[in-house]
């Protein structure tokens, strides 16, 4: 696997597997960490966090890893169905102590918790804007049923007002 770091002790297999696989698509690639970076619009820092299993990648970078390899669909559909059971596994690190600020302004931070930011990261994984599909709901047969009957209704309403007018 070339010079890579190793990986903790204490990973579990999923996620061992996965970073290897991801590790051994990285190379196939030939890129170094900047230039994958650079292809995929993920930072080299995140890259290597992804690589050396201290942060679990979004799905997005293991598709855009995939795209690069030039892998076909069902090759990458595996990534995906690794990532997914990484993913549920991966180890959460322990939220970083509070830190109160010190005498004449340390700039430590008071109150800081680090389970938020671990949050909004799960919530928001990077997604390309290149990538971000606008999804609008479609109406189903029961929104559309609803839309013909109003539209039924106000002609019906209409009919009856001009009629009235006609013969008042």
């Amino acid at each position: 696997m070339g010079a890579w770091q190793p990986l903790p002790d204490g990973l579990p297999p999923e996620v061992r597997h996965f970073v290897e696989q991801l590790r051994l698509l990285k190379d196939r690639t030939g890129l170094s960490l900047v230039a994958l970076g650079a292809r995929t619009a993920y930072s080299k820092s995140s890259w290597q966090r992804y690589l050396n299993a201290t942060q679990p990648p979004p799905r997005q970078a293991v598709a855009a890893l995939c795209r690069v390899a030039g892998l076909a669909d069902a090759d990458a559909e595996r990534h995906a169905v690794r990532w997914e059971m990484a993913v549920q596994v991966w180890p959460r690190p322990a939220p970083a102590p509070a830190r109160s600020a010190g005498p004449q302004g340390t700039g430590e931070w008071e109150g800081y918790d680090a389970s938020e930011e671990r949050e909004a990261y799960e919530d928001a994984p990077t997604v390309p804007w290149w990538e971000r599909l606008e999804e609008r709901p479609r109406p189903g047969p029961a929104g559309r049923l609803l839309l013909y009957a109003v539209l039924l209704l106000v002609a019906l309403l209409f009919t009856a007002v001009a009629g009235a007018v006609a013969l008042g």
